[in-house]
């Protein structure tokens, strides 16, 4: 057996990563690799973050094997190896770790990668276009794998490859970033008592690597990491934004206007740190109250910088015929179709994302 390190040299890093150690931190959700070998056998192991022990809300991980999901399993040991694929004779194989859950509770790493392979693993190709997708709990898959819409949140049932962000990525056979918190808003983070929450803000952790509980190694705290924008380079950044701040703003027009202020202020620095990137913002799956204000916040910024490379889309509300996940997040019948209209209006958008392969997502999504 080889041994490998998961670096570029060797893997395609998937989403934002972070190699502290000798180990390649998964913090976002979606983060992850790829990479391919021609060989007989091989193992990943996988490595616990502080939260390892002592707590419900591990990492979650998935790991697949030529599109089939072969290990679906939460970070609760310090270390974990995988068999991942076996075989009596040589073939070629393309595996892929995906971080399931999302960054807030808990991060994983990767440590070791180990073939059966003469020629030893290779990063997978770039693709054509890179997408990035600015969200909260319904760009994580928020409690996609509990139809119960009672129950509360566990990372156990998260799982952003069912989420309308992984779809709709797969479908347009892009390569992806994804900076999404559960709760999280721009000027307010969901709160249920009219008292604006701070401490969950987007704009104030867009720009680091992560913002967790979780401590890679037991140490490192991933906010103290400054996330290097060159290491990927979107063709569109897609903000779905303002169901949280909802929670606050309400039916009040100061704080409706506040949020429309502050989006336009954030959208500078999308701006700055995504030159030439279209951008995309989008509301409404979980309510659609202040699209109006995202659209007020667009026009706002057009006016004020002259970059007319942004845009907006309101998303179809779910519907209760469709089911719901937990909290009342969307059902995967609503993903799905959010993820359809997405596709549908990038592609009169921006003509060149060509690519639909919507069989490809079902398939990544089992």
């Amino acid at each position: 057996m080889k041994e490998f390190r998961a670096t570029a040299d060797y893997v395609k890093k998937l989403g934002r990563t972070h190699r502290y150690n000798e180990t390649l931190w998964l913090g976002l959700s979606g983060s992850g690799v790829e990479f391919s070998f021609t060989g007989k056998k091989a193992e990943i192991t996988l490595q616990g973050d502080s939260t390892a022990q002592g707590t419900n809300n591990w990492a979650r991980v998935g790991i697949w094997v030529n599109g089939k999901r072969v290990v679906d399993e939460q970070i609760d040991q310090a270390t974990k190896r995988y068999i991942v694929f076996e075989s009596e004779i040589e073939e070629t194989v393309i595996v892929r770790v995906v971080k399931l859950s999302e960054a807030a509770m808990s991060t994983v790493g990767i440590q070791q990668i180990a073939v059966d392979a003469e020629g030893g693993i290779r990063p997978t190709p770039a693709k054509k276009h890179k997408i990035e997708i600015i969200g909260d709990s319904i760009t994580c898959g928020y409690g996609i794998d509990d139809e119960h819409a009672e129950h509360s949140f566990s990372t156990a049932t998260e799982d952003v490859t069912k989420a309308y962000s992984y779809q709709t990525v797969q479908a347009l056979g892009a390569d992806y970033s994804i900076v999404s918190y559960s709760g999280y808003g721009i000027i307010s983070g969901y709160t249920d008592n009219d008292a604006k929450l701070l401490t969950h803000l987007v704009p104030d952790y867009y720009e680091k690597w992560a913002k967790s509980e979780g401590r890679p190694d037991g140490t490192l705290d991933p906010l103290s990491v400054v996330w290097d924008f060159t290491q990927f380079v979107p063709d569109l950044v897609i903000i779905n934004l303002g169901t949280n701040d909802d929670s606050y703003a309400q039916n009040n027009l100061e704080r409706q206007t506040e949020f429309a202020m502050r989006y336009t202020e954030f959208l500078k620095t999308v701006r700055r740190r995504n030159a030439n990137a279209m951008i995309l913002c989008a509301l409404g799956i979980m309510g659609d109250r202040l699209y109006p204000f995202v659209e007020q916040a667009v026009g706002q910024y057009i006016e004020a910088t002259g970059d007319l490379k942004v845009t907006t889309l309101k998303f179809d509300v779910q519907q209760a015929e469709d089911g719901y996940a937990a909290d009342y997040h969307p059902s995967q019948k609503t993903h799905r179709q959010a993820a359809e209209q997405l596709v549908r209006h990038i592609q009169k958008l921006l003509p060149e994302f060509n690519q639909t392969n919507f069989g490809s997502v079902s398939s990544s999504a089992n």
